[in-house]
């Protein structure tokens, strides 16, 4: 029997024990990580001398089977191995004999193994998380380059407030997703020390050579402390952090979606293949998919939280509920990477009604502060007062069913008569727009500066 039981123990452990301890229902994810780990370590025991070549070579040829068989699918997956560290050397040892099998565990524990296999999976789907979050990237600005003379309304508290520009509204979103991709990219950087010679928690007599394991396996060095190498989790926490905040970006895209699909907006239209039906409303499309993105936000909230409840009591160094930090991260890095994927075709796919979103501009009175800027600016009045009149026209032209944008030179003179003759020019929406050129504003030389920097940013980003 594979599991870790030595001499001491007199009796077997129990079926309920068996079922309730094991992990490899869901650890076996790790296969590759395991025996990549293995493959390693067991070259640097030969380097070391403490394999002789061919037990090494034995061990390597092995491994190597032991991989086609799990990845051909005729690997048998026993509850009784515990997990996939056990389950990989029982069958090993099966095919290499006992006494070479079990020589590849010297100088290690399960311990080290496991806070290898965990960070490599955890190293590797950052990598996979950022490339996708990058090709979306390149989608929303595929659209944007597309759209900087697309009026929209901009809004705060939901409200019209100023005209924008389509693609001044997704680089809004170009760059949550870019602090993304930077978050991940610096844990990687953070987390990128191996922990595999840390054995159980103390390191080990034998002559080992950790800094070999560590670039053979990708990491820049070994972590400097035996006993946080197994008990550090952190790595763990940051993909779930990492994650959150980037389905949190998601989410608030996904809302906007299912905003500017419906009737009342119309701005979008998603296509066919991304969208849904009713099973008695014949008529009906819905946003399943932005939907469900905001509805799988609070699921890797909870996967966070959940590690990090795990977390707080844990004295130093491994201890069993650390086998609870898997199952989560493995549900999150899914979730981010599939919804990445589903939102990216759904940008790619959907249609902008522009005409719609032009028309909503022309309500609320987008431009309203236009008239008090330029009361500021042509008639030297401060900006108080200024604002106090700019109300008064609002009131006027609301009263005559018409936007700021639209009203008469005559309507305003008697609002107040300091307003001069070329004030309508400043309060088309389009001149509005085109007025707030600072650096980061809507203006369309502002927003070509904005799609430039992030062009600049996704060719130098490694």
């Amino acid at each position: 029997m594979a599991k870790s039981r030595s001499g001491v123990f007199k009796k077997e452990a129990s079926e309920l024990l068996n079922r309730f301890n094991a992990s490899l229902s869901f650890d076996k994810k790790l296969y590759e990580e395991d025996i990549k780990g293995s493959l390693a370590h067991a070259d640097m025991l030969e380097k070391q001398g403490i394999l002789t070549k061919d037990e090494a070579k034995a061990i390597a040829d092995g491994l190597k089977t032991v991989l086609s068989e799990i990845k051909n699918g005729k690997f048998v997956f026993d509850i009784q191995d515990e997990d996939i560290h056990m389950a990989v050397e029982k069958r090993l040892s099966e095919i290499v004999g006992k006494e070479i099998g079990g020589k590849l565990h010297t100088a290690r524990s399960r311990n080290d193994q496991v806070a290898l296999d965990f960070k490599l999976y955890v190293q590797k789907n950052s990598l996979h998380i950022m490339t996708f979050t990058i090709n979306l990237i390149k989608t929303l600005l595929d659209i944007a380059k597309k759209n900087t003379d697309t009026l929209l309304p901009g809004m705060t508290h939901l409200q019209h407030a100023q005209p924008i520009n389509l693609a001044f509204h997704l680089l809004a979103y170009m760059c949550m997703f870019r602090r993304d991709v930077e978050r991940f990219d610096s844990s990687y950087e953070r987390n990128n020390f191996s922990p595999l010679g840390s054995a159980a928690l103390a390191g080990t007599p034998y002559p080992i050579n950790r800094e070999k394991t560590a670039k053979e396996l990708g990491f820049d060095a070994p972590v400097s402390n035996a006993m946080d190498g197994v008990s550090d989790r952190d790595f763990a926490l940051e993909i779930l952090f990492n994650i959150s905040v980037l389905m949190m970006h998601i989410s608030r895209l996904a809302e906007e979606l299912i905003l500017w699909s419906s009737m009342e907006f119309r701005f979008i239209t998603l296509s066919d293949e991304y969208s849904t039906g009713s099973s008695i409303m014949p008529q009906k499309k819905n946003p399943d998919v932005p939907e469900l993105l905001r509805g799988k936000t609070g699921r890797v909230y909870g996967n966070l939280i959940g590690l990090l409840t795990v977390l707080k009591g844990l004295p130093l160094a491994y201890n069993k509920d650390m086998q609870e930090d898997k199952e989560g991260v493995f549900d999150s890095v899914e979730t981010a990477a599939i919804s990445l994927q589903i939102l990216n075709e759904t940008l790619k796919t959907m249609s902008i009604n522009k005409d719609n979103m032009l028309k909503a501009c022309a309500k609320g009175n987008l431009s309203a502060t236009d008239l008090a800027d330029y009361l500021v600016t042509h008639s030297n009045i401060p900006f108080r007062e200024a604002h106090f009149i700019t109300g008064k026209a609002v009131a006027r032209a609301e009263e005559l069913g018409v936007d700021i944008s639209q009203i008469s030179i005559e309507e305003l003179k008697k609002v107040d008569d300091r307003i001069g003759d070329d004030a309508t020019v400043f309060l088309s929406l389009e001149a509005s727009m085109n007025a707030r050129n600072s650096k980061g504003g809507t203006a369309k030389s502002a927003t070509l500066s904005q799609i430039n920097d992030m062009e600049d940013w996704l060719n130098g980003f490694k």
